[in-house]
């Protein structure tokens, strides 16, 4: 018995070999066989692509698991399957005609009728729950935004609010923009809906936010036109409060969190589309059928001749060709349970380490490669449809490999960045944690329009989005600053309010040579004085004079002369 199992497990050996026998992934251990090989490969160039050589004789077919798709071993044609025309990629003329500074960058995203939703939906909720509350502006939400920006760039997400605005340890410009109970009570009364009328729209899920999120994610793909490479995967809003479609990904840096389906440019990792996960449709649970494939047609609605890049969460065969009928090539890794695929491409036995064995479709091409022993990597790409590989490389890495390395990232990238200036703060409420979210892609698109804008802002700079941010954070605040009444007490924070607000003007003598009566007393006091208002120019008497101090007044010592 085991001696006809041995002879049937070399039988199926040599099968293989014959089937996959190319001259661009030769499969043998005969060392003149191989010669022959190195020496066509130096022949047809660095990068063997077997397009040449005898293809007719190893022209094998072989049916996919669930016996619908026949593979072909060879090509099945010599060019690519679409042509890719040249795109001008970038800042749309919308985004190049608004981009004329740092915050009107970042008011393309945060736009006039974004801040009227937010500013309508918080003055209702605080009217409702508080008697004195005073109606906010749009200065006042800008510099609460300000202040959020500020500090994810002073990385300061995890630190207490106090601590900001402590007068011998934190920031000035916190204490110069808004007192600490202010914040905390613009943070604890900022809406995105009209709560009373939410029952109404109890279906949808994201309703508290819902005409929020839908005006900001329709601006994304207005502002920008995405290069020929473009990414789609899904990330995760770090929140750990009560949520109903909350999700939990124990291998995502925050595990538990708002998913978000995200379409960036391959290369600048620009947030072109987002779109969220509510969590599986039904009471019952039930899961959703094609729900990756629904993702990827959503999300590339409006693209033409682009190569996606996802992962093997996305990637199958009727994704793939669905998309190439839109003239949107894919390429990504594939599970090896998928039924489109053919047993004689999943195994590793007896493939030598980095072989490359290709099958090839009407508009598939398949790519197994072996990495290490026993292990096989597994990419369905349809873009090209001619066996290449890299030969100068140790690793002999299939051109596919190497472009999907070069193209999957756009979307980790995107996390990477905003996890390095993020400013979420902690909160139970995930509108709130919503809001934060957009704050930061916001604050990154708008940098990237600016970055491609101005190409010769800070070109020596290696830290520029960092100043980008500190910069608009600054402009956010300074209306707040200019028009705020009482100076905090804290010195360091009277000093910033003085640099802000400039020089203060010169200061007219308080008395005049002629005496007049009073202007502000009634006529009959007939009250005469020499003093002056140093703004209005009027005649005020000793009992309508208020005193302050230079500080307080806005006056400097150099304007009063005192040392």
């Amino acid at each position: 018995m085991a001696e006809f199992t041995a002879s049937r497990v070399a039988e199926a050996k040599r099968a293989l070999d014959r089937i996959f026998a190319q001259p661009y992934a030769r499969d043998t251990e005969d060392e003149d066989d191989r010669a022959s090989e190195a020496s066509e490969a130096d022949d047809n160039g660095d990068r063997h692509d077997g397009s040449e050589g005898n293809e007719s004789e190893h022209n094998d077919t072989f049916l996919s698991k669930d016996k619908k798709i026949e593979w072909s071993s060879v090509p099945l044609r010599d060019s690519d399957r679409v042509t890719v025309p040249q795109h001008l990629a970038g800042p749309t003329a919308e985004a190049k005609a608004g981009a004329q500074s740092i915050l009107s960058s970042f008011l393309l995203f945060f736009t006039p009728e974004l801040e009227q939703l937010v500013l309508a939906a918080t003055n209702r909720e605080g009217s409702r729950t508080r008697d004195s509350w005073k109606q906010m502006d749009v200065i006042d939400l800008r510099a609460y935004v300000g202040l959020l920006i500020l500090a994810g760039v002073y990385r300061s997400r995890g630190e207490a609010a106090a601590s900001l605005w402590d007068a011998e340890c934190g920031r000035a410009i916190f204490r110069a923009t808004m007192s600490l109970k202010d914040f905390y009570l613009r943070s604890k009364t900022l809406r995105f809906d009209d709560r009373e009328s939410r029952a109404e729209r109890h279906s949808d899920k994201l309703a508290a936010i819902r005409e929020v999120w839908d005006m900001w994610r329709e601006r994304l793909p207005a502002l920008y036109v995405p290069g020929p490479e473009v990414t789609v995967d899904e990330r995760m809003v770090p929140f750990k409060g009560r949520c109903a479609f909350r999700q939990y990904m124990p291998k995502k840096p925050a595990r538990y969190g708002l998913k978000l389906w995200v379409l960036c440019d391959a290369n600048s990792s620009y947030a072109w589309k987002m779109q969220e996960y509510m969590g599986r449709a039904g009471n019952a649970g039930a899961r959703t059928t094609n729900l990756a494939s629904q993702v990827v047609t959503s999300l590339t609605q409006g693209l033409e001749h682009r190569l996606v890049t996802c992962n093997n969460f996305f990637t199958s065969y009727e994704l793939a060709r669905s998309l190439l009928l839109k003239n949107i090539t894919m390429l990504g890794t594939i599970r090896r349970n998928k039924p489109e695929l053919p047993p004689e491409s999943l195994s590793a036995f007896g493939r030598e380490v980095f072989s490359t064995r290709f099958a090839f479709s009407d508009l598939v091409t398949l790519v197994s490669y072996v990495p290490r022993k026993n292990k096989t990597v597994l990419l369905l790409i349809t873009k090209h449809s001619r066996p290449e590989v890299d030969e100068t490389r140790r690793d002999k890495k299939p051109r596919a490999i190497l472009d999907y390395n070069r193209t999957k990232g756009g979307v980790d990238n995107l996390d990477k960045l905003l996890a390095a200036y993020s400013c979420r703060r902690m909160t139970k409420r995930w509108p709130v944690a919503m809001f934060h979210n957009i704050l930061d892609v916001s604050a990154f698109n708008a940098f990237v329009i600016w970055r491609e804008t101005h190409p010769d802002w800070m070109p020596e700079k290696r830290n520029r989005r960092r100043l980008f941010l500190e910069r608009l954070g600054k402009d956010l605040v300074t209306p707040l600053i200019m028009r705020r009444k009482h100076a905090p007490r804290a010195e360091s924070a009277r000093a910033l309010i003085r640099t802000i607000r400039g020089p203060s003007p010169t200061v007219t003598p308080p008395r005049s040579e002629k005496r007049k009566r009073c202007q502000v007393c009634p006529r009959e006091k007939d009250a005469k004085t020499h003093t002056v208002c140093t703004d209005c120019r009027k005649y005020i008497c000793g009992k309508c004079t208020w005193p302050f101090c230079a500080e307080c007044a806005g006056i400097s010592s150099e304007d009063t002369g005192e040392s």
